[in-house]
């Protein structure tokens, strides 16, 4: 069959890409926000790429339109495939029918960690030898790609809150059926798709009605939106991790670098790795007991966590030119901005963290988290923000007086500000959801004075 995917780019349509491909399919696709780490996977694969929404992009006509969410009526595409009739389906449709029946679903939703939770969760699954599909919403280190069929029974999908399609306003992970089902937490985000918290959790509990009573949903403890969906209605077992629940993680050095799991108040084994802070903790006991769900024992899961490398610009480590030691990060909420921090602090001490954030989320752009912000980068020394026009919102920030913010309104201005002011032992964190206009690897060559 020749699929077209529009959007193919996006980390969970890439992964859809690489999974056609398996099946067989001759695979291009259609995109005009192309950046690493997913365009680095589809040139690996040799799945064509064209850059933007041309309809001759759709001639020879393919037998199926693949249609991402960020894809809407009056898209060039999307308004040719729909007068010439060309089958068309939303990933997550397609995924469910194409892969995903039959199998044992590990599904992993929250607002954050999934990326992180469900690479752990699939590296866990390796390890054993149950030789799992997965399809994960980055590139997973421990793995050459971001998704794949897999050989065993057990399928681990990043389950995403965000809609569909322009025709399916549904979640995504309401498509994928779960038998374990792993809730990390709920919070406000997605602006540009939920009015309200309140729409968010309609969402989760619909979730929930997919999940079979034999099945079993994982939640973190302690989160009152997560109880308020278990309120709406439950029909499977829960077990908790966290603070207070049934898993629970005790870290041994000031970074969590090293903790040891327990269930129950029961040591189930000791994880050693490279990973950073209390919410990676918290990840990796939803991971241990997913997969103790598949079958696989917490220690031997344990072991296999002391071998991941996580999830690729999940604080990525990119390097140390002239001893400033930098990374790259996801982060895009505030929660998630300062778990980031947090954790980074835990292994710099007290030497500098300049953090440099462009706001490019839809929610963040929108003004949503504007008064979170500032407390949310209280952890940095320095902020470096991009403030592109329109976000004149996010200069309020300069007055939080726990951190010397810059405001500028271009990438090459922060890489020069930052050449100028970071020093040997500082630690320099970037944070985006985008490419930030290859502002990594710009400064990393600054820095080393290319």
């Amino acid at each position: 069959m020749k699929i077209h995917i529009l959007g193919i780019c996006g980390t969970f349509m890439g992964g859809v890409a690489k999974l056609a491909r398996e099946l067989g399919h001759d695979v291009a696709g259609s995109d005009q926000n192309v950046y690493p780490p997913m365009s680095d996977q589809l040139r690996a694969l040799g799945i064509p790429v064209h850059y933007g929404y041309s309809p001759a992009h759709l001639e020879p006509r393919p037998d199926l339109v693949i249609v991402g969410n960020a894809l809407s009526r009056g898209n060039a595409c999307v308004e040719h495939m729909l007068n010439e009739a060309i089958p068309c389906a939303s990933g997550p449709e397609w995924l469910a029918r194409e892969v995903l029946r039959g199998r044992h679903v590990l599904a992993v939703s929250g607002t954050h960690g999934k990326t992180t939770v469900s690479a752990m969760l699939a590296w866990i699954l390796e390890s054993a030898g149950l030789r799992p599909g997965y399809l994960i919403g980055g590139v997973a280190r421990n793995f050459a790609d971001s998704a794949r069929l897999g050989a065993g029974s057990a399928f681990v999908v990043e389950a995403d809150e965000y809609d569909s399609a322009f025709f399916d306003k549904r979640s995504k992970f309401v498509h994928y059926g779960p038998r374990t089902l792993i809730i990390n937490n709920i919070e406000y985000d997605h602006a540009d798709i939920f009015a309200d918290l309140a729409a968010i959790r309609r969402q989760f509990h619909h979730l929930i009605r997919t999940v079979p009573g034999r099945g079993r949903i994982l939640i973190r403890q302690g989160d009152p939106d997560i109880q308020q969906v278990l309120a709406m209605g439950c029909w499977t077992p829960v077990s908790s991790f966290g603070p207070g629940g049934e898993w629970t993680g005790h870290p041994l050095t000031a970074d969590a670098a090293h903790f040891e799991v327990r269930r129950n108040g029961q040591p189930e084994g000791m994880v050693q790795w490279s990973l950073l802070g209390l919410h990676n903790v918290e990840n990796a006991l939803a991971a241990v007991a997913a997969a103790a769900e598949a079958g696989v024992q917490p220690g031997r899961s344990c072991a296999a966590l002391g071998e991941f490398l996580g999830a690729a610009r999940r604080l990525q480590h990119l390097g140390d030119p002239g001893g400033v030691h930098v990374y790259d990060d996801f982060a895009h909420h505030p929660t998630a901005i300062a778990a980031t921090l947090a954790a980074l602090r835990g292994r710099a001490g007290t030497a500098r963290i300049l953090a440099v954030l462009e706001p490019r989320s839809n929610t963040m752009r929108m003004g949503v988290h504007r008064e979170a912000l500032p407390a949310a980068l209280s952890g940095a020394d320095e902020v470096f923000l991009f403030l592109p026009r329109g976000l004149d919102w996010a200069a309020d920030g300069k007055a939080d007086a726990s951190a010397r913010w810059h405001v500028h309104d271009s990438v090459e201005e922060i890489i020069l500000q930052l050449a100028e002011s970071a020093r040997p032992g500082d630690h320099v964190l970037i944070m985006s959801n985008g490419g930030f206009e290859g502002i990594q690897k710009r400064l990393l060559a600054r820095l080393a004075g290319g």
